[in-house]
């Protein structure tokens, strides 16, 4: 794709601006409420939808429909990010006013990380296309994985980041406000917050795993598949507060994640089949693909608030009352 200068420079230039107001705006530490997290996440859907109209009229309809669906698609797949943060902060018992800025340097990591895995996928798929069967298979081991509730287990104080720090440095147990690194007898010495935010740069390459294949599906162009998961990246903390102490009520949206994953995988191995064996395999179009993330993440969400899941308090209740009773 014939992608203009001044298009990447545009989108390089909001990025970096939108991180510094974003700094500027949370420099003083404090709690993030609903509010707060409500706007700046209109805020950032609201970048993201327009730097997408931009697309459409500057490369085309189906550059436009390819950037949209790759953005949503990211998007959901962040949902899985929102719980293993909490398991994070909840494992380094991380104060609330010191989250924003500890999942602000965590973006950063991902941005970068994720240009990097983005560009050697794009790379090798453009390559090889025979990748595309390897990364549809690793998909419908994730959406397996998610179905039968089998996802690996994801231990912060044991990830390979957070080890290699405590390997580089010693790691003091206690909190030094928003400080990283601090000078203790002369010597500099990590606060749990860096561990922080070494755990959640572990847990991004992780889920890399799966967002770098189904995005590849939607487009094999390098600034539709980066634009795409930058904005949605940039959104990722405003959703995260948005949506704390929600997440649990959520409970059908693990399942129409598993859903999308094999549906994208059904559409790479169309995509490869295509390309290797027959033209007359067909492929599924991006706006089908769009349509049907769509549809599945709606159902997921209406479903998760009309059957809510039920109350553990009541069924431990019920447990205690059943045994309770006298045997006849």
């Amino acid at each position: 794709m014939d992608v203009p200068f001044w298009l990447w420079a545009a989108f390089a230039v909001t990025v970096v601006v939108s991180l510094a107001v974003d700094l500027l705006a949370h420099r003083n530490a404090h709690v993030i409420g609903f509010k707060e997290a409500a706007w700046w996440s209109a805020l950032w859907v609201s970048l993201a939808l327009i730097f997408g109209v931009v697309v459409f009229f500057v490369l085309g309809t189906t550059a436009g429909t390819e950037y949209t669906t790759a953005w949503l698609l990211e998007k959901s797949l962040s949902v899985d990010n929102l719980f293993v943060f909490a398991l994070i902060f909840a494992y380094f018992k991380v104060p609330r006013e010191y989250q924003h800025r500890v999942l602000f340097y965590g973006v950063i990591g991902a941005l970068v990380f994720r240009a990097i895995f983005l560009t050697a996928g794009v790379a090798v798929v453009n390559r090889f296309t025979f990748v595309l069967f390897l990364f549809a298979a690793i998909l419908f081991w994730s959406a397996w994985k998610i179905l039968k509730d089998e996802e690996d287990s994801f231990d912060p104080g044991q990830s390979l980041a957070v080890r290699m720090l405590r390997k580089i440095m010693p790691v003091r147990d206690e909190y030094a406000g928003t400080h990283f690194i601090i000078k203790e007898e002369g010597k500099r010495v990590a606060t749990p917050l860096l561990a922080v935010v070494a755990a959640i740069e572990a847990a991004d390459l992780l889920f890399a795993v799966d967002s770098v294949p189904a995005v590849l599906a939607v487009s094999d162009d390098a600034f539709i598949v980066y634009t795409s998961n930058a904005f949605a990246i940039l959104g990722l903390r405003a959703l995260y507060f948005l949506l704390a102490g929600l997440l649990d009520r959520f409970h059908y949206l693990s399942t129409g994640l598993a859903i999308i994953l094999a549906f994208i995988a059904v559409k790479l191995v169309l995509q490869a089949s295509h390309k290797m064996i027959s033209t007359s395999i067909p492929e599924i179009p991006s706006p089908i693909s769009l349509a049907v993330i769509v549809v599945i993440l709606s159902a997921s969400v209406i479903l998760s608030i009309r059957r809510p899941p039920p109350d553990k308090g009541s069924e431990e209740n019920a447990v205690k009352s059943s045994d309770d009773k006298p045997s006849e």
